[in-house]
């Protein structure tokens, strides 16, 4: 059985890598030649929008599938009409995490709470929206923004008249700033036969827009109920198939749903060792329509992303249950290049490691 993916970086190389093991084969759809996935499946190089390559993966595989949200919709759409091809997760959802102002609407639709916030776009409205939902706050645009991409942070009247020269060609959202106390995301997987599985909460710290770690399980018991029952929830909406992620700021105990992906997610990375099954495993046997696996956690469980470029392999690698993943791409300022994890039997000996290895790495993050 082939599963196609479009989309072919190091999500897309990850499922592959989870796989293979369960005797699967993929063919992946990417513009670029040295994308990830292409490292270690066969790679159609061309424009997410080349309509007689998406019809070969639509003829060659039995699903597809996709590994980020900024993919067009409607080059899925052209992968369905094409032999019957089945896209996984629905490309409804991918629709509504395409678009913040759709996203939030749907939060609201299913009652899950959100930061206040106001579709912009022209000047005036940005002013009313500032007098409407006060400063600080957020200015986003509506699509495409990813890593802290596409948004500025607008803390008086002149940072909102340098932002909208920055961004205001595009259509935007304007959204309270949230003083938080931590970031947690959920991730769970629904199947094509309706069963669900839900991971431990994950408590991430971002710097500069980017995901830096990643800690699980984490908070408290009231916190996974909640967040598992706002996850199912948008599942249960769109007849969900695959992984699906929810981040959410956390301020005074009380949830706060920020953005969704629906696939695979960054802060899902520490289940490859962390959890009885992958989040990578779970997606393919959730759109192939195979039993879920066990989300039970292993242990506790950080992970650290690794910015720009890969460090001393050796001195990562001596440092006793240190996992390290090479994503194959070159190195680059403020990308992702790979991530390293590590398993522990208790929380503080999880967070005391992972906090040494951030100081060796010189990275300037900590967390609460």
């Amino acid at each position: 059985m082939t599963v196609g993916i479009v989309g072919a970086g190091q999500l897309g190389r990850m499922l592959a890598l989870a796989g293979y093991p369960l005797g699967l084969d993929f063919l992946c759809l990417d513009p670029a030649r040295d994308a990830p996935a292409g490292q270690v499946a066969p790679l159609l190089t061309a424009a997410f929008t080349d309509r007689a390559q998406l019809r070969k993966l639509a003829r060659r595989c039995e699903v597809v599938t996709f590994d980020w949200e900024n993919v067009s919709a409607e080059s899925l759409h052209v992968v369905t009409r094409a032999h019957g091809a089945r896209i996984c997760p629905p490309v409804a959802a991918l629709c509504a995490a395409q678009d913040r102002v759709a996203e939030k609407r749907l939060f609201e639709q299913l009652a899950i709470p959100t930061t206040r916030w106001q579709a912009v776009s022209t000047r005036a409205q940005l002013a009313r929206a500032i007098a409407r939902i006060g400063l600080p706050g957020v200015l986003k645009t509506r699509r495409l923004g990813y890593d802290g991409k596409g948004q500025a942070v607008l803390r008086s009247m002149e940072d909102a008249a340098r932002a909208w020269e920055q961004l205001g060609s595009a259509a935007l959202i304007y959204e309270e700033l949230v003083p938080f106390d931590c970031e947690v995301s959920i991730i769970g997987a629904r199947s094509v036969g309706g069963e669900t599985a839900v991971y431990p909460l994950c408590g991430n710290v971002h710097a500069g827009g980017i995901l830096r770690v990643t800690r699980a399980p984490y908070g408290p018991p009231q916190w996974q109920r909640r967040a598992a029952g706002y996850l199912r929830r948008v599942l249960e909406h769109f007849h969900y198939t695959g992984i699906l992620a929810i981040e959410f700021f956390v301020l005074g105990g009380r949830l706060i749903a920020n953005e969704m992906a629906p696939r695979v997610h960054n802060s899902g990375h520490w289940t490859i060792e962390g959890a009885a099954t992958s989040q990578f495993e779970n997606h393919l046997r959730a759109i192939l329509g195979l039993p879920l696996g066990s989300t039970r956690p292993l242990g506790h469980s950080g992970m650290v992303n690794l910015i720009g470029s890969i460090p001393d392999r050796a001195g990562l690698l001596k440092l006793g249950g240190v996992h390290l993943h090479d994503y194959g791409k070159k190195p680059r300022p403020g990308r992702k290049v790979g991530h390293c994890t590590l398993v522990e039997p208790s929380a503080a000996r999880r967070d005391a490691r992972t906090l040494r290895i951030l100081k060796d790495l010189a990275a300037d993050v900590g967390f609460p």
